[in-house]
């Protein structure tokens, strides 16, 4: 094996995760892929049968490639949750090759709840982008969030009664 075959494969092990021995989490039939605010609600979300897989300040930019290696790997699930666009503008672009690297995989993109001047058009984008396949939908977070602060520290950052809601308002609905 070469060295760039090797620091490739390295990279994407410590990307995704991965353990040396297959756990119960591998054998979920759900995965939310997302940042700081799925983050939050981990504990939660796995407690509803997901595995979980987020990054602090992670773009929507990154989710072509991730769900890509986690397919190629083998631990793609049937069902991909995305809440990813947090961070900055959701382009077009990322949010079709998202989907389209899930293969015949359910995708749910979660819109997004969070105070700053791209949430709007990053929503209208994600729902674009799921009315175009048939096998992606959106998940509407922002509606069902939009009137409880009580749910956040900053407006989208979850406090512990935000990440319950959070983790069964998803389930609920993937």
């Amino acid at each position: 094996m070469s060295w760039k075959t090797l620091r490739a494969s390295a990279a994407v092990v410590l990307s995704l995760g991965m353990l040396a021995s297959a756990s119960p989490a591998d054998a979920a039939t759900r995965i939310g892929l997302g940042d700081s605010v799925m983050r939050g609600a981990t504990s939660e979300l796995r407690a509803r049968g997901f595995r979980v897989n987020t990054a602090q300040s992670r773009q929507f930019s990154a989710a072509p490639a991730l769900i890509r290696s986690l397919r190629e790997a083998g631990r793609l699930p049937p069902i991909v949750v995305i809440h990813l666009g947090n961070n900055g503008y959701i382009e077009q672009t990322d949010c079709r090759k998202a989907v389209r690297a899930a293969g015949n995989r359910r995708v749910y993109l979660v819109t997004l709840k969070v105070p700053r001047g791209w949430r709007a058009a990053n929503n209208r984008r994600l729902r674009i982008c799921a009315n175009r396949f048939a096998n992606a939908s959106v998940v509407d977070w922002f509606s069902y969030a939009v009137n409880h602060p009580a749910w956040f520290y900053d407006g989208f950052h979850l406090t512990p009664v935000g990440r319950r809601k959070y983790a069964t308002f998803i389930a609920n609905r993937t």
